[in-house]
């Protein structure tokens, strides 16, 4: 194993299993520590979360290949599935007041409050969208207009599963995540449920971030070089990354019955970083070329077999 400071790895290792326990046994619990949102930090006014989701919705629609003026005919009477939407349903709402019939979101952690700043957020979205989207997702609260009321099902509803799944055999026309996938404890089943709940001719866009998310010890992406077991006893009930590389996605959906569209990076770390820590990553990443070791993100758009209703 890599390591340029022993001791200090050991008590890593000690610190990240004994709270990957409490994450396993007490989940609620272990979200309240934590302060988990689902989106990372760097947001703190309500208006500035509310631009984040803004800018989510748009990045979705884009990668779908929709222009902004046909957003209402792209989404009209369309179903849509979110896998972990984090603690507040914004994007999810977004799709709701821009006319999708049915929206669901599917989490592994009970992340998803009612909060006043949460409430905040939903009055910023609400104030930002133009008529008739903006009744429409004031009419998504129990109280019209009243986020703190909480949202109703009918409009937004929210599932937390033990597994992130939805299994819900063909029910959606669009599926969508943002920084999930990385963070699944198997990729392969998530991939499957994405084929599984898809419609024929139904697409699914995904974000995937391939950072460390600040588990990087000495060199960037030295998190890859942990070995597997030492791995998931520190992480694999946290939702940390699973650490699979590009040419894992690939591989697996070459035996899903999904069509890969497109994938391409959104970012690369330097040829030199790369080859610091390439002969030193753990066995099941060895399979990775250097250019898919260098990849910070991606985007994947997948689509199902069959004509679109």
């Amino acid at each position: 194993m890599y390591t340029e400071n022993a001791v200090q790895d050991a008590l890593r290792f000690a610190k990240a299993t004994a709270s990957n326990l409490l994450a396993r046994f007490a989940p609620a619990a272990y979200v309240r520590l934590t302060q988990q949102t689902g989106r990372g930090a760097g947001e703190d006014r309500p208006e500035d979360i509310a631009a984040y989701f803004e800018r989510c919705f748009a990045d979705y629609r884009q990668q779908a290949g929709v222009a902004e003026g046909d957003t209402g005919a792209w989404l009209q009477g369309r179903r849509v599935l979110e896998y972990g939407p984090g603690d507040i349903l914004g994007t999810a709402l977004l799709f709701h007041a821009h006319g999708a019939a049915e929206v669901e979101c599917v989490d592994r952690f009970p992340l998803q409050q009612v909060s006043a700043k949460n409430a905040a957020v939903y009055r910023a979205l609400i104030e930002c969208l133009p008529e008739p989207a903006r009744t429409r997702a004031r009419n998504a609260f129990v109280v019209a207009g009243d986020p703190a009321s909480g949202l109703r099902p009918e409009a937004v509803r929210y599932r937390v599963t033990p597994d992130g799944l939805a299994a819900r055999p063909g029910a959606f026309d669009l599926i969508v995540s943002r920084a999930v996938l990385e963070h699944v404890n198997s990729l392969e089943a998530t991939l499957r449920d994405v084929a599984t709940c898809l419609r024929p001719g139904g697409i699914s866009v995904h974000n995937v971030d391939l950072r460390s998310h600040n588990l990087d010890r000495y060199r960037p992406f030295d998190f890859l070089t942990w070995p597997e077991p030492l791995y998931r006893l520190m992480y694999s009930h946290k939702g940390f990354p699973n650490r699979w590389r590009p040419d894992a996605y690939r591989a697996i959906l070459r035996g899903v019955p999904l069509v890969l569209r497109a994938m391409e990076p959104t970012g690369r770390i330097a040829a030199d970083d790369v080859e610091r820590i390439r002969p030193r990553v753990a066995r099941h990443l060895r399979g990775a070329s250097a250019d898919d070791l260098a990849w910070t993100g991606f985007w994947m758009r997948l689509e199902a077999p069959g004509a679109a209703p």
